[in-house]
This record gives structure tokens, sequence and C-alpha cells, in this order.
């Protein structure tokens, strides 16, 4: 992103940006107390008043928000402006419980579209250019979130996830330059242009934007080299934007950049709820500063990560690698897992795909772990002879844990708006 690209808010200065984020703090917490009965209620309880916010330090007092309360809220108990001003309504997929409702007035909206356009011109995209958008449409915020470029001079086509073969067919007439989609998603379009026979290296695409799922750096290398183009991180979730929150530089690639004069970042222990200091690995927690329908405080991620300074964004400070979710930490035996971990392992692999899933059992009195992967396109019985056992030491040699490894057809393992859910707890009695 050249100088003349840099809108207003990425012009202030630090003094200027914690003068700007104090005063949108300070009049969200007004609103909120004023508008949503829930957080009057949970104010209240902790003897907090908007007074007693005279500066960004005081966001320490006031009180976490978390998915359950919500959920607690449904439909639309969280929103701060009439429902008659809510101009789109989003929602998570509900699949245990309640949906989590999110709203956005038309000043959310054009707010989001100023953010995603942000993010693509930092990411490397230009104006003008094509964005071919493989997330989910629908009540998921990635397709429709990341559509709003459209407003502010990309060419977007909307084909949503799925649809695989036509995914290929549609980059290879309509030439598109930049491609956004989860990266599990990303790498099955891959092994769809290994299936027709296509280089992959071959296409117009130039930079790949993923994001809605933890990856590590072995997946983004493997982008990378398999596509020929750079593949940046971009963050959010639904209950405080959706994507836009923050997103990678693709001259730095060192983790998303927050934008901080419309999101205000804390990093706490995932325990207690402390703050930490920048730096120090804990859970993610945002205060949105700027949004009408649904402000939201303290919003706890449980993405695991740490705030560094601003490289690309000196101002801004940055997300390193999300590790995984502290709501995502299987323990089997003692021993501490996330799903993280194992991705690392099976990228060791070249016969197996990074598609997989944690299946936890307890046929007796312990705890038991299968890994389930596919395989990759095009891989015979020869190569996956042996294999799962391959795969089982190396697990058990690096995070200390035994497994049952199980190597699959690829396709097999189900996804969601492009994704696989990573944990399947079946386990009587704890789900």
């Amino acid at each position: 992103m050249t100088a003349t690209e840099l809108d207003a808010g990425q012009r202030m200065s630090l003094d200027e940006l914690r003068a700007d984020q104090l005063a949108n703090l300070k009049s969200t917490v007004t609103k909120v107390y004023e508008k949503v009965p829930f957080y009057r209620k949970a104010f209240d309880d902790l003897g907090v008043t908007p007074a007693d916010i005279t500066s960004l330090d005081d966001i320490a007092k006031l009180p976490f928000t978390n998915k359950q309360d919500l959920r607690d809220n449904y439909p639309f108990g969280m929103f701060a402006v009439p429902r008659e001003d809510v101009a789109r309504i989003h929602a998570s997929s509900g699949t245990t419980g309640l949906p989590t409702v999110v709203g956005y007035t038309l000043g959310d909206i054009d707010k989001w579209g100023s953010l995603i356009a942000r993010s693509i011109l930092g990411a490397g995209g230009k104006r003008g250019q094509m964005m071919h958008n493989a997330y989910g449409y629908g009540l998921f915020t990635g397709g429709l979130g990341v559509h709003g470029a459209e407003r502010h001079g990309f060419t977007v086509i909307p084909i949503s996830g799925g649809q695989t073969q036509r995914q290929v067919q549609l980059i290879q007439d309509f030439k598109p330059d930049i491609i956004t989609a989860t990266p599990t998603y990303l790498l099955t379009i891959l092994d769809e242009f290994h299936k027709q026979g296509i280089d992959p290296t071959t296409t117009s695409l130039q930079t790949a934007i993923c994001g809605a799922e933890p990856w590590t750096d072995e997946m983004r290398k493997e982008i990378e080299k398999s596509f020929n183009i750079n593949a940046v991180d971009i963050y959010g979730l639904s209950e405080v934007m959706g994507p836009g929150v923050a997103c990678e530089s693709a001259v730095t690639k060192d983790g998303p950049t927050i934008w901080e004069d419309h999101f205000y970042p804390e990093i706490v222990d995932p325990y207690t709820g402390e703050a930490l200091p920048d730096g120090e690995e804990g859970e993610l927690v945002f205060t949105s500063l700027t949004k009408e329908a649904l402000p939201i405080i303290r919003y706890r991620t449980h993405d695991l990560a740490s705030l560094l300074p601003g490289t690309a964004n000196p101002n801004f400070r940055r997300i390193s690698r999300i590790t995984g979710r502290s709501d995502d930490l299987i323990i089997i035996r003692g021993v501490n897992v996330y799903p993280a971990n194992v991705e690392s392992v099976l990228f060791e692999f070249e016969h197996l795909s990074p598609h997989f899933q944690l299946v936890l059992t307890r046929p007796g009195r312990m705890d038991e772990v299968t890994v389930e992967v596919e395989s990759r396109e095009g891989v015979g019985a020869v190569e996956l002879d042996g294999l799962n056992g391959l795969v089982a030491a190396r697990i058990k040699e690096r995070l200390g844990v035994s497994s049952t490894v199980s190597v699959l057809q690829p396709g097999v393992l189900p996804r969601s708006v492009g994704k696989l859910k990573r944990i399947i707890d079946r386990r009587e009695g704890l789900r």
C-alpha cells in the first residue's frame, strides 16, 4: 500500500490515535449503558459507570462479554439501536445451541466495507482488480463481509464456497487477481486443480487472503508455493464485526495488523481474566469503538495469541500467529494438545492433506484420541501402506501423546462454510 492510499485513520499520529480511541471508548460505554439492558446490569453489578472511564487503562474496570451472553439475549437483546434501524443480520450456525446473532446499521456496513478495502490494499491488492470470493455467503459473515470491497473499487465474483469444479473453471475463465477463502478450502481448490490436470502456478491469481480458521506457516508455504502467489492472514469474528478486524501486510507477513481506530485489543490470562502485557501470550479480547447496532465490550475471543508492535502500520499493533483456542485445548492423559500442534506434524508427511480432525473417545477409564486425516489426491495404497503407524509415532515423539491415526480418502471429512470442525468429542457425559 502506498502512502497516498492510506485513509484518515491510518494517517493519525500515535497521540491522535490514543485520543480518538479514548473518545470513542467513552461514547461506546455510554451508549451500551443507556441502550443495552445486559450491559447496564453488568456495569451495575461491578459498581462501574461510564463516568469511571477516564483513560484507556480504565477498560480493565469493564465487564467481559462472551458468546453465551449473546445466546442468553437471543435474538436481538444485545442491539443498541431499534430493530428497524438494523440493515442486516448475521448469525452463527447454532450447531451447539442457540446461534449468536449480530446486526449492522448502514453505517456499520459502510465502515466494514472500508476496513475490507483497507485490508485488501495492505495485502497487496490494487483498486480495479478482480477478487474471487470463495467465503461462504449467507448468515456466515465471511462472504458478504468481504463482498463490501465492491464499494471501494474492486470487482467481486461472489462464487461462495462449494462447487469446487466450478471454482477452478471460473478462475481459469475470469482470471481474477485475488482469491479469498478459508485456507483449508483453498487447499481443496488446489487439489481440484491437480485433479483436472491444470498447473495451479499458471493462473492469474497474485494474492490469497485467507482467514476464518487458524492456520500454520507450513500451510501458508504450501499455498504460496503451489499457486505461486502471496498468501496473507485476515482476522475477524462475527461478534466483533466479521473479517477485516485485522489483516496482514503482504510486505511484512508478520501477523495481522489490528485496525485499532475501530477495535481496541487486549490480551488477558485465559483462566483469571487478568490483563497481560504486550508480547505475552494469552486470550485475545476486543472492544469495538465505532459500531452502532451491536457495540461489544471486552469480547473474549478464546483465540490464543500475543500483541506485538506495529510494523507495516507502526501505530497499529499486530496479532501474533494464533496458536490455538482456549476452548480447543484437549488434555489427553495429562498432555496438553492443540489442533495446530497436530497440524504441524501432519505437514511433515507429503502424502497427507491438511484436512484432519481429532476424535475424542473414552472406551474405558482413559481418554483416547483418533486423528482422522485425508490423504492427498492421487495418492495410492502403496504410498499409504503403514503411514498411519509412522504418523502416530511422530505425534508421540513430537507432542508426547499416544494416538490412533486413520488415513481417509480425500473429501471424506465434512466441511462447513469451507472449513473443518477440528475437535469431535464423543466421550459420554463430557459433551
